[in-house]
C-alpha cells in the first residue's frame, strides 16, 4: 500500500556494528532502516529518500521504498518487453508488418543490455531473436507461443536467449536518457555497422515508439521518454525521381520485349501490362482473378481488385505459406478498388485467359508448378527485358530499374493525362496525402497547365464582356 504518510529521521551512528550508519524512517505504522559501512553511502541513501519526500511521491509501507523506486525494482527487462509487444500486435497484424515488428526490435534489443560480456555472436543473437524469439505460432491449444517455447532451438539460439534475458535492462531504465540514445542509435545503422536508408529509420523508429506507448498503456512508463534525448530522425525523400521513370513509349517497349522473353515472358506480359495500364501492385497482380475482371470485346473494361498477396516467407503467416493472402494495402479487409482499364489491357487479359486459362483457385497468373508467382521470377524477367530494350549506358542508370516502375509510370500517365489528383488516387490505392507527396512535381505541372486553363477562360470572358 502506498502513502504519504512518511517520517525520516537523521543518521544514527553504532559504533559496536560492523555497519554503523543507520538511515531509519517510517512508512505509515511501520518502521524501516538501512545500514551502511561508510558514512557518505548513508549520507546518499538519506539524501534519496528525502529527495523522494520533497518530490511528494508516495511511499510503498510493505518494503519502505519510494514509488518511483519500487516501480523500478517490479519493472519487467525490456526484452520481455518486447515479446509482450510483439505477441499484443501479432494476432490482427499482416504478415508483412509481424516481420517488420521483429526485424526493428531485433535491431533494438542487443543495445539494451548491461554489459556485452559473454555475448554471442551477433549474426547468432540477430537470428535468435528475428526468428525464434518475436515469432510466434498458435498451438493446437489455441495459444499463441514464440516459436522457442513452440520448437526445440539450437544449442547455440537457445544459448543466445538466455544471454539476452539475464543482460537486458528493465523497462524503467528508459527513464534514463543514455538508454534512450542507445535505442536511437541502434535502430540507425544496419547489419554492417552502416547508416542505414532513412526510410528504414522511420519505420523502425515506429515500433520503437510504439512498444514504448505499450509500456505506458501497461503502466511501466509514465510517458514514451523519445523525447528526452536531442536526436532527430533523418529526412526522408519519398518524392520519386521522374527522371528515371519510364514514359509511355517506354513503357510499351518494356512490356514487349517482357513478352519476347521465351514462353514465361509471354505469360507475364499480361501481369506487367496490369503493373502500367491499372496502376497495380505486383502483390495485387499475383492475386488477381477471372471474376474480379470485366473483359468485353471492345472498348474499356474494368478490374475490381479486392485481394493482395505480398510474399512474406511461412513463419510469418498464419497459413504456413509463404504469401500472405489479405485485402488491399491499408483498407479494410473487405473494401474494394475499381480500376477502369484502357482496351490495350482488356484485349491483352483476354489473349492471356485464351491461352492460359486460369489456376485452380481463378487466379489469372501463376508459377510453373500452379503456385504464385515469385518476385525473383518476375524480377529476372524484367532484368532481361530491360537489357533488351535499353542503351548499355542507360542500364548502369535506375532508369525502369524496377517492376515497380512500370506502377509509377502508369500513376503519372494518369496525372499527366489531366485525371483529377482525387481520381488518381483512388485508382492507385493511395491517399491524397500520399500521392502528393509522392508525385508532387508531376502534379505541380498538371496544376500549372489547369491554371493557364482558368487564366485563358478569364481572358477570353473580359474580351467578350469589352
Amino acid at each position: 500500500m502506498l502513502t504519504y504518510d512518511v517520517k525520516i529521521w537523521s543518521i544514527r551512528h553504532r559504533e559496536d556494528r560492523s555497519k554503523p550508519y543507520q538511515v531509519r524512517w517510517r512508512v505509515g505504522p511501520q518502521p524501516h532502516a538501512k545500514s551502511f559501512r561508510i558514512k557518505a553511502q548513508a549520507e546518499g541513501r538519506l539524501a534519496e529518500l528525502m529527495t523522494a519526500l520533497r518530490n511528494r511521491e508516495q511511499f510503498d509501507v510493505a518494503t519502505g521504498l519510494p514509488s518511483s523506486e519500487l516501480h523500478a525494482m517490479q519493472s519487467p527487462t525490456w526484452f520481455a518487453h518486447a515479446r509482450a509487444y510483439a505477441a499484443m500486435k501479432w494476432p490482427k497484424a499482416s504478415a508483412k508488418h509481424r516481420a517488420g515488428i521483429a526485424d526493428a526490435l531485433a535491431t533494438v534489443t542487443p543495445a539494451l543490455v548491461a554489459d556485452k560480456r559473454g555475448g554471442p555472436d551477433p549474426s547468432v543473437l540477430r537470428t535468435a531473436l528475428y526468428s525464434w524469439a518475436f515469432r510466434f505460432s498458435v498451438g493446437d491449444d489455441g495459444k499463441l507461443r514464440p516459436r522457442c517455447e513452440a520448437e526445440t532451438p539450437p544449442a547455440e539460439i537457445k544459448a543466445a536467449l538466455e544471454w539476452i534475458g539475464r543482460k537486458s535492462l528493465k523497462v524503467s531504465d528508459f527513464n534514463t536518457p543514455a538508454v534512450v540514445r542507445n535505442a536511437l542509435e541502434a535502430l540507425s545503422l544496419r547489419l554492417d555497422g552502416k547508416t542505414a536508408a532513412p526510410n528504414t529509420i522511420h519505420r523502425k523508429l515506429t515500433v520503437l515508439s510504439n512498444a514504448l506507448r505499450y509500456a505506458v498503456e501497461r503502466q511501466l512508463l509514465g510517458s514514451v521518454p523519445l523525447g528526452t534525448v536531442d536526436w532527430e530522425a533523418p529526412e526522408t525523400d519519398d518524392e520519386i525521381d521522374f527522371r528515371y521513370v519510364p514514359g509511355p513509349r517506354l513503357a510499351k517497349k518494356l512490356i514487349a520485349a517482357v513478352g519476347r522473353q521465351g514462353r514465361r515472358g509471354w505469360h507475364l506480359r499480361a501481369f506487367f501490362g496490369c503493373l502500367y495500364y491499372a496502376g497495380m501492385r505486383p502483390a495485387e497482380v499475383t492475386a488477381l482473378s477471372l471474376n474480379a475482371c470485366t473483359l468485353p470485346e471492345s472498348g474499356w473494361g474494368e478490374l475490381l481488385l479486392a485481394d493482395s498477396t505480398p510474399r512474406v516467407g511461412s513463419g510469418w503467416t498464419d497459413s504456413g505459406e509463404s504469401f500472405d493472402s489479405r485485402g488491399l494495402k491499408r483498407r479494410a479487409r473487405k473494401a474494394t478498388r475499381p480500376v477502369p482499364i484502357p482496351p490495350v489491357l482488356v484485349a491483352t487479359l483476354r489473349e492471356h485467359l485464351t491461352e492460359y486459362g486460369v489456376a485452380d483457385d481463378g487466379r489469372l497468373f501463376r508459377a510453373h508448378r500452379g503456385g504464385h508467382v515469385l518476385s525473383k521470377e518476375y524480377g529476372e524477367i524484367w532484368k532481361a527485358a530491360r537489357l533488351a530494350v535499353l542503351s548499355p549506358r542507360e542500364c548502369k542508370t535506375p532508369l525502369a530499374e524496377v517492376p515497380y516502375s512500370l506502377r509509377h509510370a502508369g500513376v503519372s500517365l494518369w496525372l499527366n493525362s489531366g485525371v483529377a489528383p482525387a481520381e488518381v488516387a483512388r485508382r492507385a490505392g493511395h491517399s491524397i496525402a500520399v500521392l502528393f507527396r509522392f508525385y508532387a512535381k508531376v502534379i505541380h505541372g498538371s496544376q500549372q497547365r489547369t491554371n493557364e486553363q482558368i487564366e485563358q477562360a478569364l481572358k477570353e470572358a473580359d474580351e467578350a464582356g469589352s
